[in-house]
């Protein structure tokens, strides 16, 4: 499989799927109007992973801000590869970066983490 990125914009996160490395990373802001039609290719780049992951596999979450429908397929993002952590397939995890004066993000966090069987680490930046 080969490496997926998508620039970031005004309106969408940067992003990255480094199938060499096992690493997954999001950063910036994700405010677009049409979540899904943004979502879904990267769901199918995911999945295609999966199919013959690495051994572990990290993915870093440094989003300054995203709206209520960006959450919930942030979410949906991370329960597919949930799901290949509970089955085996790769060791997963999350990093969770949030802003030292952003409690909310913090908090966005937290209750991932509660929602998901892979550790979820949060870290800490500078504001």
């Amino acid at each position: 499989m080969e490496r997926f990125e998508l620039e970031a914009t005004a309106k969408t996160p940067r992003v990255l799927l480094d199938p060499a490395r096992g690493v997954i990373e999001l950063s910036g802001s994700s405010i677009h109007e049409n979540a899904d039609k943004f979502f879904r290719p990267i769901f199918d780049q995911l999945r295609n992973y999966l199919a013959a992951p690495q051994r572990n596999t990290v993915i870093r979450i440094e989003l300054e801000y995203f709206n209520s429908s960006s959450a919930k397929y942030l979410l949906d993002l991370l329960r597919i590869v949930d799901d290949g952590h509970a089955a085996g397939d790769t060791a997963a995890s999350v990093e969770w970066g949030y802003r030292s004066d952003d409690l909310d993000m913090r908090e966005v966090g937290e209750d991932y983490r509660g929602l998901l069987d892979m550790p979820v680490r949060l870290v800490q930046r500078r504001s």
